[in-house]
């Protein structure tokens, strides 16, 4: 798996569109340098094709960046929807959904809404409302997740589910954060393992 979209959703083997293939290399690089870390000339060696034919399917860096959000909230909402029909118990629940973090940070590169989110004060208001809307999706479903293994009894929740679930996303966004900085993967671990520990959970793999 090469970037976080291929480790929540499965490529499909038919070949991609011009605009497809914009928006996976774009990815690759937010991922590595964040929004303000590349430009369209940057994509453009990697497709080699002209900046013009770039800006034919998003005239502007900002279209760009509302569309990276957008696909990538797309994916990680089919890696839920998925985790919900394949898994009944919640502590298996949220041991996968830590493992979508690990498998992205194994390959050396960051979340693409947590790495935008260091740099939301620069980004275009569309992008930020974009970046919201997919954190409030991610604690929407742990909160719901929390909450049914709360009254299961197989969850140890002793705060509201919401702000738990904030908290849990807050963790692995920021461990991710301190674990590349260190490239040091065992940090992130640590401190995914302590959150589902919190929990009740335990790290053996689902």
């Amino acid at each position: 798996m090469t970037n976080h979209r291929q480790a929540v959703k499965s490529q499909s083997a038919a070949p991609k569109g011009r605009s497809e293939r914009i928006l996976d290399v774009a990815e690759q690089l937010a991922q590595r340098r964040g929004f303000n870390g590349f430009s369209y000339a940057d994509i453009a060696e990697e497709l080699a094709v002209t900046k013009a034919s770039l800006h034919y399917h998003f005239p502007s860096k900002a279209d760009l960046g509302v569309r990276l959000i957008a696909r990538y909230h797309e994916a990680f909402t089919g890696a839920l929807a998925e985790i919900d029909a394949t898994i009944d118990d919640e502590a298996a629940k949220l041991r996968r959904y830590v493992a979508l973090y690990d498998q992205v940070i194994a390959q050396d590169r960051m979340c693409l809404c947590g790495m935008f989110a260091a740099e939301y004060a620069t980004l275009p208001a569309p992008m930020q409302v974009e970046l919201r809307a997919f954190f409030d999706a991610n604690e929407t479903w742990l909160a719901s997740v929390l909450e049914r293994g709360r009254k299961s009894d197989r969850l140890t929740v002793r705060m509201s589910p919401n702000a738990h679930a904030r908290i849990l996303v807050q963790v692995l966004e920021g461990a991710m954060l301190v674990a590349r900085a260190y490239g040091d993967l065992d940090r992130f671990r640590s401190a995914a393992d302590h959150a589902l520990a919190e929990l009740g959970v335990g790290v053996k793999a689902s």
